[in-house]
Parts: structure tokens; sequence; C-alpha cells
């Protein structure tokens, strides 16, 4: 009978491992036996602690999911403006989503729309960001330094443009230009595009 430590050792070295597996070849393609074979057990250990690869995916993504969240918020209360949160909520989200390779994938992959638990974390996703956008736009409403018409629509705005750099940043590896982009969106949001 295995011992706790080993136990949890185990469970944490298979997480590890999947989450690697996965980011190299997407939740699809890879097998159990991948997993199994790359820990060098056999596939009954695996299922010991977890009845599928969706399982182990899941708890994955739901471990990356409260990583980024507790990232973008530590960020965000260093900042002292709301003009300050807006930018580094940006620089911080698009540097997790980039590190956080399965997360990331959860939330565009088509193929895994199929899974339930993938539905609800892309609608807790959303409905996160939105909130910490709501936040800080509220904040610099209150301050005086945000004039917002319409504080849903203009959170939703700002998350579909963030939606919109992710592609770039990410998947055609234009990471290294991320602040330039960042400062010319934020450029547009805060003083808009029409001549004074």
């Amino acid at each position: 009978m295995m011992e706790k430590t080993e136990t949890v050792n185990l469970k944490e070295l298979i997480i590890e491992t999947a989450n690697t597996i996965f980011s190299r070849f997407g939740f699809k393609k890879t097998t159990m036996n991948d997993i199994a074979n790359a820990i060098h057990k056999a596939k009954s250990s695996i299922y010991y602690y977890f009845n599928s690869k969706e399982e182990i995916f899941k708890s994955i993504i739901e471990k990356e999911s409260l990583q980024m969240k507790h990232e973008l918020n530590e960020a965000i209360e260093k900042e002292t403006t709301p003009e300050r949160k807006l930018r580094t909520y940006v620089i911080t989200r698009i540097k997790a989503l980039n590190r956080l390779v399965n997360y990331y994938n959860a939330l565009k992959d088509e193929y895994l729309e199929r899974h339930e638990f993938i539905r609800k974390i892309r609608e807790e996703h959303l409905k996160d960001e939105i909130n910490i956008i709501k936040k800080i736009l509220t904040e610099g409403m209150r301050t005086g330094q945000f004039e917002i018409k319409n504080l849903d629509i203009a959170a939703m705005s700002i998350f579909l443009a963030l939606k919109g750099l992710e592609y770039p940043m990410i998947i055609e590896d234009k990471y290294n230009e991320i602040e330039k982009s960042i400062d010319s969106l934020l450029d547009i949001l805060f003083n808009g595009i029409n001549k004074r």
C-alpha cells in the first residue's frame, strides 16, 4: 500500500507531466499511455487517481485558472491609479495566457467545447475578466479619471479588444511587441481618436 506522501507526490507528478504533454501535443492527441510512459508507470497507476484524461485536464485547467486569477489580482493591487491598474491588468493577462498554454487552449479550442467543464470554465473566465475590468473602470469613474456612459458596454469592449490582441501575441509569437500594442490600445481608449 502506498503511503500518503507518495500518493500525493505521484498525483502531482501525473498532473505536472500531463500538463507538459497537453501543452506540447494538445488535448486531442494526448493519450493516457503517453502520460503513463512519461512518468514510467503502468496506466493503472494513473487510473488510481483519475478516471480519464478529461479528468486530468480538468485538474490542470482549474489549477491554471486559479493561478491566473491570483496573478491578475496581485498585479492590479500593486498599482495606485485606475489607468496603471488597467495597463498592468492587460500586460499581466497576456503574459499569463502565454505561459498557461493549456488554460489558453481551453478558452479557444473549438474541439474542447463539447466538454461541460470547459463550457463552465469559459463562462467563469468571461465573468471574472469582465468583473475585473468593471472594478477598475468603476474606480476610475469614482476618482474622476474616467468618464463612462455605459459601464457594461465599456467593460465588454475592452475585453473584446484584448481578445483581438491574443492571437498575434500568443499564436504568431509577436510577444516582444506586446507593450507597444498595449500602449497604443490604451492610448486610444484613454484619449480617443478625435482630433483635439
